[in-house]
């Protein structure tokens, strides 16, 4: 009789088991056919900026080739303020399906030093997708600021301390950091104006509103082809092609100084490997086309893309790299 129940329980247990397996084969099936399937239906892209600044240029671009290769629109979403906060808590809080990119920049990275509390965790709450481009800055003047080099710059803030006022896309933004750590080097005071993206900034700029900024080498280009902005200088080591008779903020004046800002990609923490992965794959794809290489080349920006774990080292680095700059500065939250 013992035996019996024991072969009965057994047997039972067994059952348990093949059914648990089955069900566990039918979920991994059905997972694998969705990410098989994947995507279904139209990408968000999330990018924490307005309209018209070289972040929304270089997403749109990328997005219209993502959209071409994947079969499902890729919807860039401007969601800007706070310092990229509102774009980026909105990214966080996605769910994490693969139906949500978000691009992020050096100010992500910039953010949790700036910050006492953020409302979300800056490593935990994404994945790292892709770098996207590097963007040297540069450092553009109204005309009626009558200074033609950096060293005038300086002459003249030295000469007027803190009449000179320079524009920004707000507190601890790369546009912010890089102004203060000049300001820093050259032992010079000028006021800040914090804008909430570079369009605004920009128009109130060529207004002259205010007398200066350092911006993405896309969105200042036109403006100094025309002759609206004087360019002073580039934050990058060494000279752009774009602007070939530009010098470095090193070259000109502050031999320390070398700053590039850079775009990225992320999506939610949680979102499947396979799926980060193949996002990854799609941003590489976009920008080793002839005519994205071509577009970015004229804005000044240089290509970078990068699988998830090299994005995220590159990340982790900067932080730490970026976190000294802040405290070097000095700058405070808003």
């Amino acid at each position: 009789m013992a035996d019996q129940f024991r072969f009965s329980l057994v047997a039972m247990q067994r059952s348990v088991l093949s059914a648990l397996l089955a069900v566990v084969a039918c979920c991994t099936t059905l997972q694998v056919m969705a990410q098989a399937a994947y995507p279904s239906k139209p990408i968000r892209f999330i990018v924490p900026y307005p309209a018209g600044g070289g972040t929304d240029i270089v997403a749109r671009l990328v997005a219209q080739k993502m959209t071409q290769s994947m079969g499902q629109p890729v919807v860039v979403e401007n969601k800007p303020g706070a310092s990229t906060l509102i774009g980026t808590e909105m990214l966080a809080k996605a769910p994490p399906d693969g139906y949500t990119l978000g691009l992020i920049t050096d100010s992500h990275a910039i953010n949790p030093s700036f910050f006492a509390k953020l409302p979300y965790d800056s490593v935990k709450d994404f994945s790292p997708v892709s770098q996207l481009v590097f963007v040297p800055l540069v450092m553009v003047a109204h005309p009626s600021l009558n200074v033609k080099t950096l060293p005038e710059l300086i002459a003249a803030a030295k000469a007027r301390p803190g009449k000179i006022n320079y524009a920004s896309i707000g507190n601890g933004t790369p546009h912010n950091l890089s102004m203060e750590w000049v300001k820093s080097l050259a032992g010079i005071d000028m006021a800040h104006v914090p804008y909430k993206g570079v369009a605004p900034a920009l128009t109130d700029l060529v207004a002259g509103q205010v007398d200066l900024m350092f911006t993405g080498s896309s969105s200042a280009l036109p403006y100094v082809k025309s002759g609206k902005l004087v360019a002073l200088a580039v934050s990058s080591a060494k000279r752009l092609d774009s602007f070939p008779d530009t010098p470095s903020v090193a070259e000109a004046a502050l031999p320390e100084f070398d700053f590039m800002t850079w775009y990225g990609t992320a999506v939610p923490a949680g979102t499947p490997k396979e799926i980060t992965q193949r996002l990854s794959r799609e941003i590489a794809q976009a920008l080793a086309q002839p005519d994205v290489k071509e577009r970015l080349a004229t804005l000044g920006v240089v290509g970078a893309p990068s699988g998830p774990d090299e994005f995220a080292a590159f990340m982790r680095k900067e932080t730490a790299s970026l976190a000294r700059l802040v405290k070097l500065t000095g700058v405070k939250a808003e």
